[in-house]
């Protein structure tokens, strides 16, 4: 029996060590570069995400990709083969998301966008089985977008957006919904994130003459198609996306983004929405913490998104940690299982129910239009 002994501490040991094993989390964001005013406020909401689910210590490892989809890639790679990451969440942009589909899913390792395009979790095969994300799909926000067009009159509209994935999967998605509703586009054009200058593309739209027209960009880039418009005189309806709902727009867009309509997540005007909206009280959890930790009007949408990946987290870590110890391949596979099965988690921006072929989860309760009054977001019932 003492034979037998030194290896039988030594594997109640290893068990021990294993029960306690941290769960490890890899943050790839756009802290800095042009999409930081999207970044930023998705890394201070990691500082508010909880540090400790189903009794198990939880471990950040944030890093900056600078808004560059190779350094996302590469952040990807380190956090998986350094850090033994048991979940990656990231990055901002759907361009860095894209590309880091096929890092996460060789890793076997699950992934929480928090980049909005449809093309990350779709058409599902097997490496977007291990991809999830958190913002609202762009057809879920162009049919609010064209559904507010012709309840306003808007018979033709120009696009622009960016030169990009987020910029195409807005036109595609766009043009279904538009068609849906008989309205007509009569011009498209794209601009790159870093322009300076789109003053080529508002002379084209301008000539087309369009009751409206929709801006396809995110962050503050996205308030110069606009700013360029309405130096030439346009003065149709202008419209946005979610991807421009934070103070930053505001700031850069000052007076020339006066009346523009957007849809944006509930979180953007939550003390705004009815008692009744089911959104309501998980919204303003989020509001009330993120203003608590850096002031009040800091919150925007795009914190919102991290915090919804960090809710469906605490949904499902517990259910994983019953079948596997981090660390392990067997804890990833049911941590991507735990996550496909997520029901009635309210988040910031709606309620996520998740199935083996939708890695997004959201319905029409995650959406709402927004118009942009004297610098600030009104809520349109």
């Amino acid at each position: 029996m003492k034979f037998f002994k030194p290896l039988l501490t030594s594997a109640l040991c290893a068990t021990a060590l294993a029960a306690w094993a941290d769960v490890n989390v890899g943050v790839t964001i756009s802290a800095t570069g042009p999409a930081a005013s999207l970044g930023i406020p998705e890394k201070n909401t990691i500082s508010l995400m909880p540090k400790t689910i189903g009794g198990q210590k939880i471990n950040y490892i944030v890093l900056d990709d600078a808004s560059d989809t190779t350094a996302a890639v590469n952040n990807t790679r380190k956090l998986i083969a350094e850090n033994k990451v048991d979940v990656i969440l990231g990055s901002t942009t759907t361009p860095a998301s894209l590309a880091m589909i096929d890092v996460a899913s060789e890793a076997q390792t699950p992934m929480i966008s928090v980049a909005a395009s449809a093309r990350i979790i779709e058409p599902m095969d097997a490496k977007k089985k291990w991809v999830f994300k958190t913002p609202q799909n762009d057809i879920m926000m162009s049919l609010a977008i064209a559904e507010h067009m012709a309840a306003n009159g808007v018979k033709t509209v120009a696009f622009i957006g960016f030169s990009d994935a987020y910029g195409e999967g807005w036109s595609q998605e766009f043009a279904k919904a538009a068609d849906l509703k008989k309205i007509k586009i009569v011009a498209n054009e794209r601009y790159a994130r870093t322009d300076t200058s789109v003053t080529g593309q508002a002379l084209k739209i301008m000539a087309a003459k369009p009751d409206a027209v929709l801006v396809a960009g995110s962050g503050t880039p996205a308030a110069l198609p606009q700013k360029t418009l309405k130096e030439r005189g346009y003065t149709g309806k202008m419209y946005q996306t979610h991807g421009v709902a934070n103070a930053d727009f505001l700031r850069v867009g000052g007076k020339d983004v006066e009346g523009t309509f957007l849809p944006a997540g509930p979180v953007l005007v939550a003390d705004q929405l009815p008692a009744g909206n089911p959104v309501k009280k998980s919204a303003l959890a989020y509001v009330s913490a993120y203003e608590a930790a850096y002031g009040k009007g800091s919150v925007s949408t795009f914190g919102g998104h991290a915090w919804d990946a960090g809710l469906l987290m605490s949904s499902a870590v517990p259910v994983a940690l019953k079948k596997a110890q981090p660390g392990t391949p067997e804890f990833r596979a049911a941590l991507r299982d735990a996550l496909e099965q997520t029901k009635e988690v309210a988040g910031a921006h709606g309620v996520f129910n998740m199935t083996a072929q939708d890695h997004l989860g959201l319905d029409q309760r995650a959406r709402v239009m927004v118009k942009i009054e004297n610098g600030a977001w009104k809520y349109q019932p």
